[in-house]
């Protein structure tokens, strides 16, 4: 039988059980360079995965979570046996990144992607103050809040549901429009858009009520204007047991599973 994948290299967070596995894994099976690799086998927790996905994004190579972290959403049953078996007989979860292009009060841009979210969020005791237009249309005037964020179905499950938003299926061609902590509009619980639009936010006042912008890990401090929309030039491919899709997990996750 033909693999699909001849080549495998090992990365691992900086955590201890994941270096001890990282060791163990690559004692029992041979690897190679990540850059000679055909597949990644990342050794971790969800923030490995996410690291994993930044580090070869562009590549195409697609990325097998083996979990030694606290949370494992994204990664695999970590086990020592049959590895080879696995990553072949593995489910393919295709997602894109976001692509964040943030002006700064200085007028310099900023771009960066993300897989989870990117958030916006105040940077001093008081509330920020923000704009929305979707596909150039504004769509609500003022938002006064802690923050707003815009999560893809992969991230819909982090911080999004940590301030009450939707979980979104993987394969919903949906993003999620989250305020943090709304004081006004009151009743304002968010949006789910289609994942073509572009989103702009505008920051009220922005040298006043100071606002960051996160994509991910990379965070922009004193931003007066934020687009957000999806890169769907660039596939975020992810391996996971066929008895443990992704797809699955989300699926439970709704119903506190």
């Amino acid at each position: 039988m033909t693999k699909r994948y001849e080549k495998i290299a090992f990365v691992a967070s900086a955590a201890p059980q994941a270096q001890e596995a990282f060791q163990e894994m690559k004692r029992l099976y041979p690897s190679v360079d990540p850059d000679d690799a055909d597949v990644i086998v990342a050794i971790g927790g969800d923030g490995e995965m996410l690291r994993a996905l930044h580090q070869f994004m562009g590549t195409s190579k697609p990325i097998f979570g083996i979990n030694r972290g606290s949370v494992g959403f994204l990664m695999n049953e970590y086990r020592t046996d049959n590895l080879i078996e696995r990553i072949e007989m593995a489910d393919r979860s295709i997602t894109h990144p976001l692509l964040m292009v943030a002006w700064d009060i200085h007028g310099q841009s900023h771009t960066a992607r993300a897989i989870n979210e990117v958030s916006m969020l105040r940077q001093t005791y008081q509330a920020a103050k923000l704009s929305i237009s979707i596909d150039g249309k504004e769509r609500l005037p003022e938002l006064i809040a802690d923050g707003l964020l815009v999560a893809t179905p992969i991230g819909s499950s982090a911080y999004n549901l940590s301030v009450d938003g939707p979980i979104l299926p993987l394969n919903s061609p949906l993003l999620a429009l989250t305020p943090i902590s709304a004081f006004r509009p009151r009743r304002w619980r968010g949006a789910l858009l289609p994942d073509r639009v572009s989103i702009v936010i505008n920051i009220t006042d922005p040298e006043s009520r100071l606002v960051s912008a996160v994509a991910d890990h990379t965070e922009i401090n004193g931003v007066s204007s934020v687009e957000i929309s999806m890169d769907d030039t660039i596939d975020l491919v992810m391996l996971h047991d066929p008895n443990h899709s992704l797809d699955e997990r989300i699926v439970a996750e709704q119903f506190g599973s």
